[in-house]
C-alpha cells in the first residue's frame, strides 16, 4: 500500500477527474447506463486500485489506476453491452464485400458501390457504423483485431489479468506494428482524429468542435477509419 488507510478520501477525490475523464469517452446511447452510473462504477474501480497498487513495481499510479477503472467499468458493460453474432456477421460481410469489389474494381469501392452490391439501405448501413464504434468506444484492439467464436465483448483486452507469455507477447508485437504500418498509409485528418480520441483521449464533441463538424459525422469518419484500418491490417497481414 502506498499511501495512509486516513489518507484513502482525499486520494479518492484527487482522482476523480481521472474517473470523469474515462467515463467521458464512453457513450452512453442505448445503453442500460448513464454516465452518472458509470461514474458511480468507475469509482469503485478507482478505490479498488487504490487498496491493491503496489508502488514497489515501478509503475506510475495513474497508470494502473486508468486500467482498474476501465476494468471496472468494462465488466459492467460487458453484460449488457454485448455485440451480437448477428451483428459482426453482417459486420464481416462488409469487410468481405468491400474486399470483393476491391479486387475486381481495382480501386477503393465507395460506401454507395458497397451498399448497392450488399443491397443494403441508409438505416442498415448506420447500423454497421454503430457496431463499429460500440466496439471501439473501449478498446481499438477489440474492433481491429476480431475474435471469432461465439458473442463478442465490446472489449475484454484491458482486463487486469498476469503479465502476457512470450507467445502472446509476441502476437501483440506483431499486432502493434502492423497497426503502426496502416496507420501510416491514413491521410493527415483522419490521422489527426486517431490522435485525438485514442491519445488525447478527447470526446466525439470535442473532436467536432476542434474540426468544425457535427458529432454524427465525427462518429462517421470515426468508424469509417476503423474499416479501413482493419481491411489495411488484413492485407498486410496476409503479406
Amino acid at each position: 500500500m502506498f499511501y495512509k488507510e486516513e489518507d484513502l478520501d482525499n486520494l479518492i477525490i484527487e482522482y476523480l477527474p481521472l474517473v470523469k475523464k474515462i467515463v467521458g469517452k464512453i457513450d452512453t446511447r442505448n445503453r442500460e447506463y448513464d454516465e452518472d452510473d458509470l461514474f458511480s462504477i468507475g469509482v469503485i474501480g478507482l478505490i479498488d486500485a487504490l487498496k491493491r497498487f503496489d508502488d514497489k513495481k515501478g509503475a506510475a499510479f495513474e497508470t494502473y489506476a486508468n486500467i482498474r477503472v476501465r476494468g471496472a467499468i468494462i465488466d459492467e458493460l460487458r453484460k449488457l453491452g454485448r455485440v451480437s453474432r448477428n451483428r459482426m456477421d453482417k459486420l464481416n460481410s462488409y469487410y468481405r464485400e468491400k474486399e470483393f469489389l476491391e479486387n475486381s474494381m481495382m480501386r477503393t469501392p465507395t460506401e454507395k458501390e458497397i451498399c448497392e452490391s450488399m443491397g443494403l439501405d441508409k438505416k442498415e448501413l448506420f447500423e454497421i457504423h454503430e457496431t463499429v464504434n460500440d466496439l471501439s468506444y473501449i478498446s481499438l484492439e477489440s474492433v481491429l483485431f476480431p475474435k471469432d467464436d461465439g458473442d463478442f465483448g465490446i472489449i475484454d483486452l484491458l482486463e487486469d489479468k498476469d503479465a502476457l507469455s512470450p507467445q502472446e507477447e509476441l502476437i501483440k508485437d506483431e499486432q502493434t506494428h502492423l497497426l503502426e504500418l496502416a496507420i501510416e498509409s491514413l491521410d493527415e485528418r483522419e490521422k489527426i482524429i486517431l490522435n485525438l480520441y485514442y491519445v488525447e483521449e478527447l470526446t466525439l464533441k470535442e473532436i467536432g468542435y476542434i474540426l468544425d463538424i457535427s458529432i454524427p459525422r465525427v462518429s462517421q469518419i470515426h468508424s469509417k477509419i476503423l474499416l479501413n484500418l482493419r481491411q489495411k491490417i488484413e492485407k498486410l497481414g496476409a503479406k
